[in-house]
């Protein structure tokens, strides 16, 4: 197995001055919240980049992401961060909440829903493909659209191309796949495309959850995945806030069932672990 030096300079050689600094870059740029435990995951996700740039060290490495024309490179430390192992359907006690509480709605007026750390896609799609199945038998009305958005502009790309090893799709049904999925032949066998008529149901877009957004919104639906584990508390209060404000009143607000619960001065009614509706509404 290869050594963290191995490849070049000796990248386990991360002082703890450079390391506060990356962390408070980061922090100070989207909220991660790095602590001391996360200087292995550092090394071991930062090593390898450092060693393929040709650098001399975290030094070298941290003097690129304090520099704003080096956006790109940034963006890419923010990806190799930060986890985005996903998979269709996660956690499929939520979409069965979904499901129930969207058929027991009198409204068939068109859905707006938001999945606000979308990652690679698989929760917009997942989504997409239980509203068209939904709109098909009736319990929904037509028009429905999905708003899917992240921090990082890489995995926003790959979301877009919306190819996906079939290993990812272990949770949808047979008829789910013939309904919604294109497999692939021959170099592309292993892997499976989303029809055009769901991609066309879902819009991606680049957004920072730690910083003030407008023109978002509003929404029935919103998810908040999987994302807040990344944040402080006090950063996980002001996005929770910030992302519950776009709701309308009877919407529907899921965070990851390992997140926690929401803080307690937001006004959200529990439904069952993860799953919560905002009070109002018909």
């Amino acid at each position: 197995m290869n050594s963290p030096q191995s490849a070049g300079v000796d990248t386990r050689a991360l002082s703890d001055r450079t390391f506060g600094r990356i962390c408070q870059v980061m922090y100070d740029s989207v909220g991660m919240s790095l602590n001391a435990s996360k200087k292995p995951l550092v090394v071991s996700r930062l090593g390898p980049r450092i060693n393929k740039l040709g650098l001399g060290g975290y030094d070298d490495y941290l003097a690129l992401l304090e520099d704003e024309a080096e956006a790109a490179e940034f963006q890419m430390a923010v990806d190799l961060l930060t986890t985005n192992e996903t998979y269709f359907f996660r956690e499929p006690k939520l979409y069965e909440v979904l499901e129930r509480e969207l058929a027991a709605r009198r409204s068939r007026a068109p859905l707006a829903v938001w999945s606000a750390a979308s990652s690679f896609g698989d929760e917009a799609y997942s989504t997409a493909m239980l509203l068209s199945d939904m709109q098909h038998s009736g319990r929904v009305g037509p028009g429905w659209s999905i708003l899917a958005t992240d921090i990082s502009h890489r995995v926003l790309l790959s979301a877009k191309q919306a190819v996906y090893p079939v290993d990812r799709l272990r949770n949808v049904g047979p008829e789910r796949l013939k309904r919604y999925c294109l497999r692939g032949e021959g170099p592309a066998e292993g892997q499976v495309m989303m029809q055009p008529r769901l991609r066309e149901q879902v819009r991606f877009g680049q957004l920072n959850l730690c910083k003030p957004f407008t023109g978002v919104g509003p929404f029935d639906v919103i998810f908040l995945r999987n994302v807040l584990i990344y944040f402080d508390a006090e950063t996980k209060r002001q996005v929770i806030d910030r992302v519950v404000d776009t709701l309308l009143p009877g919407g529907l607000f899921f965070i990851g069932t390992a997140e926690g619960r929401v803080h307690d001065g937001v006004k959200l009614q529990a439904i069952v672990p993860g799953a919560y509706r905002k009070p109002g509404g018909a």
